[in-house]
């Protein structure tokens, strides 16, 4: 038994560790993470990306709202607890390399009559108890165990990270629609008052004899037509401030009154974005992270179940201490104890055992495939953010000038009416496109803005340097 005694720690510590070691998967080839659409296009830059990409817009009260969503949100305060769940399996698990202990106390009194001495006799007890026991790691399954929980962790703080993306651009996306929404109730209000003047001198004309019914009739639509937009437009804001509020951590009620609720003026990035490159953003996209450590974790958790497979030694001691009299107790008469290994070993006879471990070889197999996935969702949502960011900068540059055009067409067709050179039809034509095509830019400046945010979402920034 001293023999055997001696050699188990040596065992313990040449014991392998079975089941296969991690590799991290193999980076795609530069031609494959090139990002396509960032070549020639002057609206974005190849310039790392910022930590706090919102304030690229210039906006203080965008920024306040920011900063405070990703102090309150309650999606990041989820993901925090699973964070500080997973460091606690990894403490539980880090706490198997250490021996377990236990400490015992007992008094027992009992009475038992002997009828040949026709008297009862009583007895106490006292024993105080120490056990210890340790598990030799031959094959592996605690650090096996260690390596996931590592892996575990690691994938929480990258779904914080991912939660914080999530949060910064949400709010960033549901500060920028309340913006524009309201930006276009008032171009609404603004066509309103522009065609109930040219309303106002309808009527006028047919009052003096010089117009028809037909010609109040048609800018009688175009005043009612603006009309109705405005209340459309006022309650989108309001639902947009309210989705902004339960973003920030705040209740929907109390929104209305914030500086958020009075913007008119879609945010806008002054410079052309900066979005590095595509090895960069897979290094940058907690999601990707998230799937990688996945993938360790359960890569890890092969060789848990294949540790199942062999024989397992516990060290197991206990120390004793027994009298009749508590006074007694730490006499050399009263000390004892027990020490020596236990072997089990559950033999895999009925192949469930290794059906574990095929189980867990599979579910790598697919935490692999959600990697791979990962990485590829990652490089087509940057693409498809910049192609529609592109795409809808263009469009508000053209229906900038559109408007510039339209604007100048309204005011000199207005000036030769008054003259008699232009019909009424002419000038309502005029005054039509020029409405359209105010509103038409203002909705190009919100899906612009919208598409923005989608491009820094897409990059996975937002995350860096978080509050403690």
């Amino acid at each position: 038994m001293k023999r055997l005694a001696a050699l188990l720690p040596a065992l313990a510590l040449t014991g392998c560790v079975v089941g296969p070691d991690y590799k991290r998967p193999a980076a795609l080839p530069p031609e494959q993470v090139r990002l396509t659409e960032a070549l020639d296009n002057g609206a974005v830059a190849p310039s790392p990306l910022p930590d706090a990409w919102w304030r690229l817009f210039r906006d203080a009260e965008l920024d306040r709202l920011v900063t405070q969503a990703l102090a309150k949100n309650t999606d990041l305060r989820v993901a925090a607890a699973n964070l500080q769940r997973a460091r606690a399996v990894l403490s539980e698990a880090g706490a198997a390399r250490l021996p377990t202990t236990g400490t015992s106390a007992q008094f027992s009194h009992s009475r038992q009559v002997i009828p040949a001495f026709g008297r009862a006799v009583t007895n106490d007890f006292f024993s105080l108890g120490f056990d210890a026991s340790y598990e030799a790691e031959l094959f592996g399954g605690v650090s096996r165990s260690l390596e996931a929980a590592r892996a575990d962790a690691a994938a929480a703080q990258a779904a914080v990270d991912a939660a914080r993306v999530a949060v910064a651009a949400e709010t960033a996306r549901a500060y920028a629609s309340a913006c524009a929404f309201g930006e276009q109730a008032d171009v609404a209000r603004e066509t309103e008052g522009l065609q109930a003047r040219t309303l106002d001198l309808t009527q006028r004309r047919l009052a003096a004899g010089r117009g028809t019914r037909g010609e109040v009739d048609q800018a009688t639509v175009l005043v009612e037509q603006a009309r109705a937009a405005v209340p459309v437009f006022e309650a989108e804001r309001r639902a947009a401030l309210y989705a902004l509020a339960v973003l920030t951590g705040d209740a929907p009620s109390a929104i209305l009154e914030a500086p958020a609720a009075k913007c008119r003026t879609v945010p806008t990035a002054a410079e052309p974005l900066p979005v590095g490159d595509g090895q960069a953003l897979l290094v940058r996209r907690p999601d990707v992270r998230e799937a990688e450590r996945a993938l360790a974790a359960d890569t890890a958790r092969i060789g848990v179940a294949t540790a199942a497979l062999y024989p397992s030694i516990t060290l197991l001691g206990s120390v004793s201490l027994g009298a009749t009299r508590f006074s007694n107790l730490g006499n050399s008469g009263s000390v004892g104890y027990s020490v020596g290994p236990l072997i089990s070993w559950n033999f895999p006879l009925n192949g469930a055992a290794r059906a574990r471990v095929e189980q867990s070889k599979a579910v790598a197999e697919g935490s692999l495939a959600r990697f791979d996935a990962a990485v590829l969702t990652a490089l087509k949502e940057a693409e498809q953010a910049l192609a529609r960011a592109g795409g809808a900068t263009a469009r508000e540059d053209a229906l900038r000038r559109a408007m510039v055009a339209s604007s100048d067409a309204a005011r000199l067709s207005r000036i030769r009416f008054d003259y008699g050179a232009d019909s009424f039809l002419q000038l309502l034509d005029a005054e039509r496109q020029r409405a359209q095509t105010r509103a038409a830019l203002a909705q190009a400046e919100a899906e612009r803005a919208d598409a923005q945010i989608s491009v820094f979402k897409a990059l996975g920034g937002g995350w860096e340097n978080p509050a403690p």
